[in-house]
C-alpha cells in the first residue's frame, strides 16, 4: 500500500447527534488510492488550501444555516482545493425547485406545486389541485424530513397554526401522498461518475411516512425492480456537470410508473455499508475525477 500523498477534507458537522453515518467505510479504499482523509466540521473554517480536495460528506445541519453554508462552499471553491461535487451542481440541487428542471427534461417526478408564501386560505387548493385527500408539504430547502408534514383533508385548526408558523415567508411545495410508500417503500439508487453502483429499499415503520433510518425506517440492500434502472440512468445522464456521487430516490406511483421523489447531489448518505464494493467504487470515482481535473 502506497503512503498517502493527497489530503481530502470530509465535511461533517460538530455533533452528528442521532444521525446514522457510514462514511468511515470509505477510508480504507481512499487510502489505498493514496488519499489521507480528515473529517472536518464544515463550520470550523480551516485553511482550505491545506487540502487537495473537499468532499461534502455529512454537514446535515446546513438547512438551518443556508447562507453560511453557501459562503463556506464558495470559500472552498475559491481555494486551491477541488470541491466535490462541483459548486454548480450544489447551487442547482440546493433548492428543490431543481425538480421542475428534471420534469421539463421529460423525466417523471412526484407531481409538485410550488408556493412562495403560506396562506391558510390556500390549503383546500392543495387537495383539489392534486385531486386527492392526502398531500405532503415540504420546504424548498430541507433535509431528513424536517418540517415535512402529511396533510389529510380537511386540516384541523391546530395543524393549520403549525403550518402558518412553519411556512410563512418561506417557500415550499406540495405533492400528493404516494400510498405505495407504506407498502413497497422508496428505492434509492446510487451513481458514481454517472455509473450505477448499488441500491437500497427504504420502508417506513408502521404508522410513519418517513423513510430515514433515524426515524425508524427499515433499510435493506436490493436489486432495482424491473424498469427502474433505465429511469434512473436517464435522469443521471441529463445532469451537467456530471456529479462524482449522487443518489436518486424513487417511489412507484399508482399507475406503476417510477416517480422521482428527490435527487441528492450535495451530501447524500451513500449507504456504503450495504454493498461490499460500494466504498471501492466511490473511491475510484473520486480519484478518477480528481486526476482528470488536475492531471495528477
Amino acid at each position: 500500500m502506497s503512503a498517502p500523498r493527497k489530503t481530502v477534507a470530509y465535511l461533517t458537522m460538530a455533533d452528528a447527534g442521532d444521525y446514522v453515518t457510514d462514511y468511515h467505510v470509505s477510508f480504507e479504499a481512499m487510502q489505498t488510492l493514496g488519499w489521507q482523509v480528515q473529517p472536518v466540521d464544515w463550520r470550523s473554517r480551516p485553511d482550505w488550501n491545506g487540502f487537495h480536495a473537499v468532499y461534502i460528506c455529512s454537514p446535515w445541519d446546513y438547512p438551518d444555516h443556508v447562507d453560511e453554508f453557501r459562503a463556506v462552499l464558495r470559500a472552498i471553491d475559491a481555494s486551491t482545493a477541488i470541491l466535490f461535487n462541483d459548486l454548480a451542481i450544489v447551487d442547482w440541487n440546493l433548492e428543490k425547485t431543481y425538480l421542475r428542471d428534471i420534469e421539463a427534461r421529460g423525466d417523471d417526478i412526484v407531481p409538485s406545486r410550488w408556493y412562495d408564501d403560506f396562506d391558510t386560505a390556500q390549503v383546500p387548493d392543495f387537495f383539489t389541485e392534486h385531486a386527492c385527500d392526502k398531500v405532503v408539504i415540504k420546504p424548498i430547502v430541507g433535509a431528513n424530513a424536517k418540517d415535512t408534514f402529511v396533510l389529510t383533508n380537511p386540516v384541523d385548526k391546530k395543524l393549520l397554526a403549525t403550518l402558518q408558523d412553519t411556512f410563512t415567508h418561506r417557500r415550499f411545495f406540495v405533492q400528493p401522498f404516494i400510498e405505495n410508500i407504506h407498502t413497497e417503500g422508496e428505492y434509492s439508487l446510487f451513481f458514481f461518475n454517472g455509473v450505477y453502483s448499488h441500491a437500497i429499499q427504504k420502508t417506513p415503520k408502521a404508522g410513519d411516512f418517513r423513510v430515514q433510518e433515524e426515524h425508524g425506517a427499515d433499510i435493506a440492500p436490493t436489486t432495482p425492480p424491473d424498469g427502474l434502472l433505465p429511469v434512473a440512468e436517464r435522469v443521471f445522464s441529463h445532469i451537467e456537470p456530471m456529479p462524482v456521487y449522487g443518489r436518486g430516490d424513487w417511489v412507484r406511483g399508482d399507475d406503476g410508473r417510477f416517480l422521482l421523489m428527490e435527487l441528492e447531489l450535495i451530501e447524500p448518505s451513500l449507504y456504503l455499508r450495504t454493498d461490499r464494493d460500494a466504498a471501492s467504487r466511490f473511491a475510484a470515482a473520486f480519484n478518477q475525477r480528481f486526476e482528470e481535473l488536475t492531471g495528477k
